[in-house]
Formats: C-alpha cells, sequence, structure tokens
C-alpha cells in the first residue's frame, strides 16, 4: 500500500494546523512523495514556510490547488478548514471537480451530503481527528460513501495513520458521535489536568512540580490500562483498599456527581456536532 501511495496527489485545501500535520506524518513516514503535494493558503508567509518545510506545491487559490491533482486518477483532494469558512471554499470549488473525485473531509459538522451537493462528487469520507493528532499520536474516525472503492480506502487509511490511529465506523452519526468522544475527548482531559495540578498547588506543590506528577500519573495510568486490557471498573478496584485513600476519594468524586457530569457534557457536544451539520 505505501508504494502505492508514493504515486498518489494530494491537494490540502486551506492548510492549517490539522493540514500541516497530516502533510508532516505523510512526508516523515515516506508515505507520499513531497511532490505529488499541493496545498492552498491565504497568507504568503504562511505558504512560503509549508513550501520550505516540506518541499510541497503552495498556491493562494483553493481552485487551483485542487485542479493541480484533479483529472490525476491516483488522487484526493482534502478539505481542513474551519467550519465558518466551508461555503466561502465550496464556492470556490463550485464546477472544479468531477464525479469520481475523491473528496476527504476533516470539517467539522460538514455533512456528507452538502459535500456531495456542492462539490459535485460521489466520493466523499468524512473523518474527524483529534488534537493529539497534530504529534502523530491522534485517533481519527471515518466513514464514506459506497462509491468510494476499497483501493481507496485502504489509501485514506493510510494517509489517516499519519495522524495516529484511524477507525472506521459504519454511519455517518458515528462521526458525531465520535466528535463528541474522541475529538473533544482531549478537552475533558485537560480540564482534569488543570484541577488537578491546581489542587497540587493547593496542597503546597510547586506548579512545576504538580503538572509533572498529574501529567507523568495520567500518562502510565493510561498506558497500564492499555496493556493490561482490563476494564476501567477492574483496575480502579485494585487501587481502592478498604477505608483508604482511594475510597475516600471515589466518595467525594461520586458525591459531586463527576460520572453524570461527564456524561453531560459528552452528549451535549454530540448534540452541538448535530446541529453544527444541520446549519
Amino acid at each position: 500500500m505505501t508504494n502505492e501511495l508514493r504515486d498518489l496527489h494530494l491537494a490540502f485545501i486551506g492548510c492549517g494546523v490539522m493540514g500541516e500535520s497530516m502533510i508532516a506524518g505523510l512526508v516523515r513516514k515516506k508515505i507520499v512523495d513531497p511532490k505529488n503535494i499541493a496545498a492552498s493558503h491565504p497568507r504568503a508567509n504562511r505558504r512560503e514556510e509549508l513550501a520550505e518545510k516540506y518541499g510541497i506545491s503552495v498556491f493562494e487559490s483553493n481552485s487551483e490547488a485542487a485542479k493541480s491533482v484533479v483529472g490525476v486518477e491516483n488522487s484526493a483532494v482534502v478539505l481542513c478548514i474551519k467550519p465558518q469558512r466551508l461555503a466561502r471554499v465550496l464556492a470556490d470549488l463550485t464546477g472544479v471537480l468531477h464525479l469520481d473525485q475523491l473528496v476527504v473531509s476533516i470539517v467539522a459538522g460538514a455533512t456528507i451530503e452538502h459535500l456531495a451537493d456542492e462539490l459535485g462528487t460521489a466520493k466523499i469520507v468524512r473523518a474527524m481527528p483529534n488534537t493529539p493528532s497534530q504529534i502523530g499520536a491522534g485517533i481519527t474516525a471515518w466513514t464514506c460513501t459506497d462509491a468510494v472503492i476499497e483501493t481507496e480506502r485502504g489509501h485514506v487509511r493510510e494517509m489517516l495513520g499519519a495522524l495516529g490511529k484511524e477507525l472506521f465506523v459504519e454511519t455517518e452519526n458515528m462521526i458525531d458521535m465520535a466528535t463528541s468522544l474522541s475529538a473533544t475527548g482531549p478537552t475533558y482531559i485537560f480540564m482534569v489536568m488543570e484541577a488537578l495540578t491546581d489542587a497540587g498547588v493547593h496542597l503546597g506543590f510547586s506548579r512545576d512540580m504538580a503538572k509533572e506528577l498529574v501529567q507523568e500519573t495520567m500518562l502510565g495510568s493510561v498506558k497500564f490500562a492499555m496493556e493490561s486490557h482490563k476494564h476501567p471498573a477492574e483496575l480502579r478496584n485494585m487501587v481502592t483498599s478498604p477505608g483508604g485513600t482511594s475510597a475516600e476519594a471515589i466518595y467525594q468524586m461520586e458525591k459531586g456527581t463527576l460520572r453524570t457530569v461527564l456524561s453531560k457534557a459528552v452528549y451535549a457536544a454530540y448534540r452541538r456536532a448535530v446541529e453544527l451539520g444541520k446549519k
């Protein structure tokens, strides 16, 4: 698959942080030849930076970037813009693509139906990466239309694999679900990290020391959970002695409805993702 991808031609439309993360992973792992990658960005200094850093072709015009790969047998147009800029970018691409052009979108809330109608192509992949993807440690949920053939799906898996792990889901609704759980997930984690660090400072640690203790504890706990393959409840029971510190801490968290608050946060994020798709 990797040898096939070396000849894949990609156009990243609106190459921001996540777009650059994908390009960086593809180039670093030598999955795609840099000379086959194009990117668009409105700022000249940003275009110069991308060209110098990765050896790719850059364009100010979204349509010109797309045209550089349209018609090439083994190609994909990757939409990596912010949702509020989608309408303008879709207008730029009107009439540029053809029915068989593969499009990969990581635009939050942009539905497959809307993209297909506006771009005039039946081959749409909708993906939802998360923040750790910027360092190649993310997870990206994705789905696609039936028109995307198996070879192209393999290419998508390799492309998204440059960001970390990829997970194919059967329905588009699951993309909204993943938006609330994995894509928004780092927000929950960062907030818990912040709260625990503040608690450590309250106890008397310096902020730097408290931060290190919290980060290493969370990192080690996640690694241990993944390697043990045990249910989180089983792991929690392993470290909870009767009448001990963990038992007291759990009592206070349950009393404060921590589980309920997290569940409500995830569901609220899901509802918001669905609302964005209807706008």
